[in-house]
């Protein structure tokens, strides 16, 4: 069974740091794109980072550029985002996927809380 686990969530003050972790089993890793979306409380689910498979490009929704930082370790399947200078809107679940062609799977969601 393919399995995304995502970690690292939790409750941080303003302008502090969380690094979450995806790692990924029941897949061919280097096959897939690997991206992060957030859902926070009465919102739709949307993208936050992606790292891509095929030529390690990785993008950032604007509202965390320069802020947060996607990266890959793909000995251990693992793709993490280092969020810095969190901020109260920044709350939300957090949810890593994966997608290669057709596929398209969802971890279990971490959930990080930004005090003000």
């Amino acid at each position: 069974d393919v399995q995304l686990q995502a970690s690292g969530g939790g409750l941080v003050q303003r302008g502090g740091s969380l690094r979450l972790s995806c790692a990924a089993s029941g897949l061919m890793f280097d096959d897939y794109d690997i991206g992060w979306f957030r859902q926070a409380p009465g919102k739709e689910r949307e993208g936050v980072s992606w790292i891509s498979s095929s030529n390690g490009r990785k993008d950032y929704a604007d509202s965390v550029k320069g802020r947060f930082t996607i990266s890959s370790d793909n000995a251990k399947k693992t793709v993490f985002l280092h969020m810095n200078s969190l901020k109260p809107e920044d709350t939300a679940v957090y949810y890593c996927n994966g997608r290669y062609g057709w596929a398209n799977y969802w971890g279990q969601g971490t959930l990080v809380t930004v005090s003000s």
